[in-house]
């Protein structure tokens, strides 16, 4: 009611006189008058001066009228600020990745979804998987990419698309010509590797335990960028997913070797985000895009995994 009878206050003071405000309002001038009189009650402060023709504010009406007035512009404020989260004319989105995702396909994705909507700052953070999941379930990233999805009754699975890991080398490296390799394949080759704690070796350590060898690089590298510039020099292997060096595949200055071993060949990228957490604006639109992107990698792998067949 004192929203009503604020309202009201507002409007006579801005007509002038109750009959001009009943006017506008199209409502009766006792209408107006009770509600104001019941502001009063309320307040235990007298709003209007009695006994004038045209209404006069006392001080505290005054000061209601002023709160009303902030009322209004807080609410337009809140309104247009909703109406720029449907529009994603603004926002923040935070996104936690592996370090391994950070390619040409993943940051040219970043960089058109900027260009398209520059109002909407992004924060790109590339912490471990458990450190990602971890973030994901605090709030402290929208969404999370990662290797091998936890099963977690707390974190949503959004999309995923398989990305086996591949040998990764130049054309002029012995294996570049393969069609395929195995683990003992890549003894006695210099290799460029994640350190242990990263989900790509975990999930390499894995394969090698079940067939029992033992995988000892001449290089490790918590940077993608340095293992990707080991392959390049011609002198290394690295074991990476093809979305790590999809530019140079294309451009043909890498070569994916496809690892024939069981637990490497059906890694998987999953898209997570919390459970429960309702994603507006920005976030929800980012989401929709890498959702999207997933898809496309999919096909990718998927028509790579053709033309390799078919050359077999």
């Amino acid at each position: 009611m004192a929203d009503l009878g604020l309202r009201y206050l507002f409007e006579a003071a801005q007509a002038g006189t109750m009959r001009a405000a009943s006017d506008k309002l199209d409502i009766a001038v006792s209408s107006i008058s009770r509600q104001i009189a019941q502001l009063e009650e309320e307040y235990a402060l007298p709003l209007i001066e009695r006994g004038r023709r045209a209404i006069r504010l006392t001080e505290a009406g005054r000061v209601a009228v002023e709160h009303y007035h902030a009322q209004l512009a807080q609410e337009e404020t809140f309104r247009t600020r909703l109406g720029d989260l449907r529009g994603v004319r603004s926002g923040h989105v935070q996104i936690a990745v592996g370090e391994g995702f950070l390619g040409q396909s993943l940051t040219s994705l970043f960089d058109e979804f900027q260009q398209r909507f520059p109002a909407v700052r992004l924060t790109i953070l590339t912490p471990s998987t458990a450190e990602i999941v971890s973030m994901v379930l605090e709030d402290e990233a929208h969404v999370g990419l990662i290797f091998q999805p936890p099963m977690e009754a707390k974190i949503r699975l959004r999309g995923s698309a398989r990305q086996p890991l591949k040998v990764i080398v130049a054309p002029g490296h012995p294996l570049a010509e393969r069609r395929g390799v195995e683990l003992r394949d890549l003894q006695g080759h210099a290799l460029c590797l994640a350190p242990k704690q990263f989900r790509l070796r975990q999930i390499l350590s894995m394969a090698e335990a079940s067939q029992r060898l033992f995988l000892e690089p001449v290089m490790t590298s918590s940077s993608i960028q340095m293992m990707r510039a080991a392959a390049l020099s011609g002198h290394y292997a690295t074991v990476l997913p093809s979305i790590s060096v999809l530019a140079e595949l294309r451009e043909g200055s890498l070569r994916a070797v496809p690892l024939h071993d069981e637990g490497v060949e059906e890694t998987a990228i999953g898209l997570i985000t919390r459970s429960g957490r309702q994603l507006e604006g920005a976030p929800l639109k980012m989401l929709g895009v890498l959702e999207r992107q997933l898809r496309q990698w999919t096909d990718d792998e998927a028509g790579a995994a053709d033309v390799a067949s078919s050359t077999t």
